[in-house]
């Protein structure tokens, strides 16, 4: 059946706001994390610090899959194919948690060759060897929880995920401190009460699933091959598309830091207000695939249009007002945020030129996310390296060579409005056209 203009925008709106909410709890619970280890110490900072990498490994695997479920369940679904679409979720669900295990069990069994290699001394092992079992263990559930997410958003639900996410947090918080300082087990400690928060959100999330009747098994080995072939080929370049963001950000760490450590500072202040900036943003590309892949799978081309009309128009006006406020405050705001005089000067013209392109950068992600659940996952990812391989980081060396500090805020914002406008193009001219194209070659939606 086909929805109104008006009906869409409703939808988008149900679908976004529960994954607003959540991610600001995710969010707030990692910064009381991160203060509560703190108050360990410096080793057990730095224990921490030696993970991230890692993290960002196990992050690309998990987000790659949750792209391709949350794809090929919703088309399946907009095709009017429930019992394909359950299959897919059991799929998902045993080839992401095995896929995960196997890659925690190898880092836990070279875990002392990957810190010495990362650049850790060895009087920092015995604490990463206290910190990386329990941290691995919330690792794998943390994973299984949000496959058990993206089933749910490819299904249209987005109100529980958002709600368990919001509770996770919260007991997150709550555990630290029982854990790391009454029970007295320090580091360790900080892992085990992510463990028990993430635990007691899959139990909510795989009893939603089986009360919901979300998941079957494959009846066949045909069914579970061709399954595994399509989310390999979404999977796999959604997986790159991950690791080049974290890329990026050490080349673009290295080119600020030529000029100086202030720089450096003010760099990674206004870095993390970016974050929080577009975390509308972000919430939006977790809500709009589902509600493409199900109008995909049942070829209606004019509802998507205007569902990802609606986001960008949307985007640029919330963005552009979030510009403005930033501007307004950006000197009391830098003063509040670092006392140094020198660091709070460089923030405040950060946050007066860069934020005006989170708009263009805004519609990039977008973008981004409409191609995947389009079912063009290379797309998506040329998309992603061109913003920032072809743009960004190609502008902010030629601004900091030609003008220095300068020069380097303003290739930044620069380089994100080119990015924009290059992603909206080619969204316009390959996106749309492919589609429109396999809707008239067959009555099937053959991306």
């Amino acid at each position: 059946m086909r929805q109104s203009s008006e009906s869409l925008g409703r939808q988008l709106y149900r679908m976004t706001w529960p994954m607003l909410i959540g991610v600001l709890a995710i969010m707030s619970s990692q910064l009381v994390d991160s203060a509560y280890i703190g108050q360990l110490g410096t080793g057990p900072l730095a224990a921490v610090g030696f993970t991230i990498p890692v993290y960002q490994l196990i992050i690309g695997i998990q987000v790659g899959l949750g792209i391709a479920t949350t794809t090929i369940i919703s088309t399946a679904l907009g095709a009017c194919k429930q019992g394909e679409a359950r299959q897919l979720g059991s799929l998902v669900m045993v080839t992401g948690g095995g896929m995960v295990l196997v890659l925690c069990l190898l880092l836990w069994a070279g875990q002392q060759a990957i810190i010495f290699r990362l650049g850790a001394s060895e009087a920092l092992f015995p604490l990463v060897r206290e910190y990386w079992l329990p941290w691995l263990v919330s690792c794998w559930l943390g994973a299984m929880l949000y496959f058990g997410y993206s089933i749910f958003r490819a299904h249209g639900e987005t109100l529980l995920p958002g709600m368990v996410m919001v509770l996770t947090s919260l007991l997150n918080v709550v555990l630290d401190p029982v854990f790391i300082f009454v029970l007295d087990m320090g580091l360790a400690g900080a892992a085990w009460a992510s463990s028990c928060a993430f635990g007691a959100g899959c139990l909510i999330i795989f009893a939603g699933m089986v009360r919901r009747r979300l998941l079957r098994l494959p009846n066949n080995a045909a069914r579970i091959i061709a399954g595994l072939r399509r989310l390999m080929s979404f999977m796999a370049p959604a997986m790159l598309s991950q690791l080049i963001p974290p890329l990026s950000a050490m080349v673009a760490t290295a080119i600020v830091a030529v000029n100086g450590d202030h720089a450096v500072a003010a760099w990674g202040l206004g870095s993390r207000i970016e974050l929080l900036s577009i975390i509308v943003v972000l919430a939006l590309t977790m809500a709009m695939p589902p509600m493409i892949g199900r109008l995909r799978g049942s070829q209606d081309l004019g509802q998507i249009r205007k569902l990802v009309g609606k986001a960008v128009k949307f985007v640029l006006l919330w963005q552009l007002a979030l510009a403005t406020l930033l501007g307004a405050v950006s000197v009391p705001l830098s003063g509040v945020l670092t006392s140094d005089g020198i660091t709070a000067s460089v923030l405040a013209e950060y946050l007066w030129w860069v934020p005006i392109s989170y708009g263009a950068l805004g519609i990039c992600m977008i973008m981004v996310s409409v191609c995947s659940a389009l079912g063009m996952p290379r797309l998506a990812l040329a998309i992603s390296a061109l913003r920032l391989l072809g743009c960004y980081l190609p502008l902010i060396w030629i601004g900091s060579e030609l003008y220095g500090l300068r020069g380097l805020l303003f290739g930044a914002m620069a380089g994100n409005l080119l990015a924009g406008v290059i992603s909206w193009q080619m969204y316009k001219k390959y996106a749309v056209r492919r589609v429109s194209d396999a809707i008239r070659r067959s009555g099937q939606v053959t991306i």
